[in-house]
């Protein structure tokens, strides 16, 4: 039997720069490759189970930032991993910046030139995803509380916590809010969303899987950052 090639992707945080990455680890996947991906173990119960054909590689978090590539990196070459694809368009003590095409492209859009992948595959995120729609229905039935229709607002980013004026949202429609602690994926608010009239959200991992995957038709998109590290839209939004 023919053992499959290797490859490591180093990009170990954050949340939604593992979800734009995702469809470039299926594309080597589909081509044949055994795809190993070191990340933050705390962001863990976001993948394992939704995304199984990945080899998920836990790494502690630590205050010097080891965690970023240092550590990453060890632990792929104890895999037997050999082929790497550093995905980060900036860290400090490495020179990923100086590549000539980071200077003239959105952050998301260096990723997908830096591994070799159509960019265009960036929304083929579907195609990456095993749905658990048990516990979907049980995150849908813990927030949504009638049948009143309802906005599904995202306001928690990494670093930044977004505001909207709430007079846009039309009188007598419930708000409903993705928080954490609800659910351990991601990816089991797929329910509450599609069945949301409108979708608010800042600038975050929430913002990207719904982008991605292309859910909901009226949403409007709270900026945080400047226009390199603000990721393509492939669909409609409202900046607000």
């Amino acid at each position: 039997m023919v053992k499959k090639p290797k490859i490591g992707i180093v990009q170990s945080r954050g949340l939604g720069d593992i979800v734009i990455a995702l469809p470039i680890a299926r594309y080597y996947y589909n081509e044949g490759y055994d795809v190993y991906w070191p990340i933050v173990e705390h962001f863990l119960p976001n993948f394992q189970q939704h995304v199984p054909w990945v080899h998920w590689v836990p790494v502690p978090y630590d205050d010097p930032g080891r965690y970023f590539y240092d550590v990453p990196v060890a632990r792929l070459k104890n895999l037997g991993v050999t082929e790497l694809l550093p995905l980060y368009q900036h860290l400090t003590g490495h020179d990923f910046a100086t590549e000539k095409y980071f200077q003239f492209t959105k952050f998301d859009q260096y990723k997908y030139i830096r591994a070799g992948v159509p960019f265009l595959n960036k929304w083929r995120l579907a195609e990456c995803i095993e749905w658990n729609t048990a516990e979907e229905d049980r995150v849908y039935n813990t927030v949504v509380k009638s049948d009143t229709p309802y906005v599904v607002v995202h306001l928690e980013g990494s670093d930044h916590y977004g505001t909207y004026d709430p007079a846009i949202i039309p009188p007598g429609w419930n708000t409903v809010e993705i928080k954490a602690g609800i659910t351990p994926s991601i990816f089991n608010w797929q329910r509450v969303i599609l069945g949301a009239e409108s979708i608010i959200m800042v600038d975050s991992v929430m913002a990207n899987l719904v982008d991605q995957m292309g859910w909901g038709s009226d949403r409007y998109f709270i900026q945080r950052s400047h226009v390199g590290l603000t990721p393509v839209q492939g669909h409609h939004w409202t900046w607000i």
